[in-house]
């Protein structure tokens, strides 16, 4: 059985954008493609449909780049239980209003007992602050808690 991987939108957006001028963001940007080509074949990957909506925005052909990578995942439902936990998450791990969906794309990983939560948003998701703050909430609510992290840190399954 293949690990399911949860495919967090900066994933996404470090694949389909231009190369960056910033050094840090293109050896993201390369790490992903690299990522993409060698693991992701090797998992079941899934989404959210707030991945969808958040890589839907912008500009229509760069949207439209980022639509197609993620076509063939497998996309989870929202349910009231997913919501119950974001909101959660949103407190307990002390998150701003502006992270909410980023608690949602934890949700969804826990709830649905996903192997692996990949992100490049080290600082909503995959930090290890977040990380010891949401094992923590999961083990008081007996939840199993995926493994958050970046695509570098998952290059072999």
């Amino acid at each position: 059985m293949k690990p399911k991987v949860y495919i967090e939108t900066s994933v996404v957006s470090y694949l389909t954008a231009r190369l960056s001028n910033n050094l840090i963001v293109a050896g993201h940007q390369q790490i992903t493609q690299e990522w993409w080509e060698k693991v992701l074949p090797q998992v079941e990957c899934i989404i959210s449909l707030f991945v969808i909506e958040e890589v839907s925005r912008g500009d229509v052909s760069a949207a439209s780049k980022r639509l197609e990578a993620i076509k063939d995942f497998s996309v989870l439902s929202l349910n009231d239980d997913v919501k119950e936990l974001a909101n959660k998450y949103l407190k307990g791990i002390e998150l701003p209003d502006k992270a909410k969906i980023d608690a949602f794309h934890l949700a969804f990983a826990a709830w649905y007992k996903v192997d692996y939560l990949v992100s490049w948003n080290c600082t909503h998701i995959a930090s290890a602050r977040v990380r010891k703050l949401l094992e923590k909430l999961n083990n008081q609510l007996n939840i199993q808690t995926p493994i958050i992290c970046t695509p570098e840190e998952l290059m072999e399954v």
